[in-house]
């Protein structure tokens, strides 16, 4: 709760008595959700551009703040809302300098994720004694390795990983094929240069990783990406991808003054720490705190959208929770659509509201992920209904 009352805080006009105020835990169990107030942090719209596959997709030449100025451009345009309305821009993102925080004030004013213009296996300076401390030496696991460490810790199968994996790219073909997607992606027009260094312009508007032709049996050829005997392969791990979310949030009450649409609340989050060696198991303890806070339980979810870092820890977590495998991720996940690091979240956050919107009914969602260094994080929303 103290991330939501920060965010709270955030979201306050400068000096208001709101500011003061605390988000606070209230029971809202199926037999009894929380009504709605003034106080609740609402989402009002939220959009996400096309993922591209790292290197050599679509986005390969596009910087992270022109990706990122295109989805909050798209977010105020479809709303109306004024940018100087706006009182706070948090933004994710993991392989830029500085942390981001120049890809944050450079899309502010031209209105992310490019894991093409950074390379991942570089950690940056980190401190020598970080050898002295085993907690710490497991943080810079690479992430391929934690993966085998879930699958072999708690049995989870090669074969279930592939299955799992042909399962996420069915689903993301049938919603790309069905237009499903177009609701929530922002076409951006940007330069694409070719091997032979020939450069042009192109709209992107459709996810670029999704394989309708994938099969078991070319899941099964595939070797393993990390180590010789291990079950962890390129087809069965999340797509290193170029991409950008938005999602416009507020307080109810400025949003109502303002006129504005609200798509969905949020009613709890929750992040929590694992061991390092293993921290693809984040959603499987992230999960139940976010759903104690909401006084829901997994029965009252009606999807999940559990990002798909690798399927051995998505599999793991889905059957830790009893979660039935029709609520999970409905439209595919990171295996097929891609992980755009610093994206991942909020273009989670997008799918899952736009997907809840479409069943034309109240109902509720989690949004949850691994964290690189054995964290996890999750988050419940309740689509109000039409």
């Amino acid at each position: 709760m103290h991330r939501l009352r920060i965010i709270s805080g955030h979201l306050a006009p400068s000096g208001s008595a709101d500011c003061r105020r605390a988000v606070r835990r209230v029971d809202c169990g199926s037999g009894a959700v929380r009504s709605h107030g003034p106080e609740d942090v609402v989402v009002v719209h939220g959009l996400r551009t096309a993922i591209g596959k790292a290197k050599r997709g679509a986005f390969k030449d596009t910087t992270p703040d022109e990706l990122l100025s295109a989805a909050m451009t798209a977010v105020l345009t479809d709303v109306g809302l004024s940018p100087d309305k706006l009182g706070d821009v948090c933004v994710g993102n993991v392989l830029q300098p500085g942390a981001g925080a120049l890809m944050a004030r450079v899309a502010h004013f031209l209105s992310v994720e490019s894991m093409s213009l950074r390379s991942m296996g570089n950690p940056g300076d980190l401190s020598s004694r970080l050898t002295d401390n085993e907690k710490a030496r497991d943080c810079i696991i690479p992430m391929g390795i934690t993966s085998e460490n879930v699958a072999e810790r708690f049995g989870v199968s090669r074969e279930k990983q592939d299955a799992f994996a042909l399962s996420s790219q069915q689903k993301a073909a049938r919603a790309q094929s069905t237009g499903l997607f177009d609701q929530e992606i922002v076409p951006v027009s940007t330069r694409l240069v070719d091997d032979e260094g020939n450069e042009r312009e192109v709209t992107v508007r459709k996810d670029g990783g999704i394989r309708p032709g994938t099969t078991l049996a070319g899941l099964g050829k595939l070797q393993p990406a990390f180590k010789p005997d291990g079950s962890t392969t390129a087809g069965n791990s999340s797509q290193v991808s170029d991409g950008a979310a938005a999602v416009l949030i507020g307080r109810r009450s400025a949003v109502e003054a303002l006129g504005l649409p609200v798509l969905g609340v949020l009613r709890a989050s929750a992040v929590v720490g694992v061991p390092p060696d293993i921290m693809g198991i984040g959603p499987a303890v992230a999960i139940p705190a976010a759903l104690e806070q909401a006084g829901l339980t997994v029965a009252d979810i009606d999807v999940f959208e559990i990002n798909e870092a690798f399927a051995s820890q998505a599999l793991y977590c889905v059957e830790k929770l009893g979660i039935p495998v029709e609520k999970v991720n409905p439209n595919g996940g990171a295996i097929a659509l891609g992980h755009p690091l610093g994206c991942t979240g909020a273009r989670q956050v997008v799918t899952l509201l736009h997907e809840l919107k479409r069943r034309g009914r109240r109902a509720f969602g989690v949004v949850s992920m691994c964290i690189g260094t054995g964290m996890g994080a999750a988050a419940v929303f309740e689509y109000p209904g039409v």
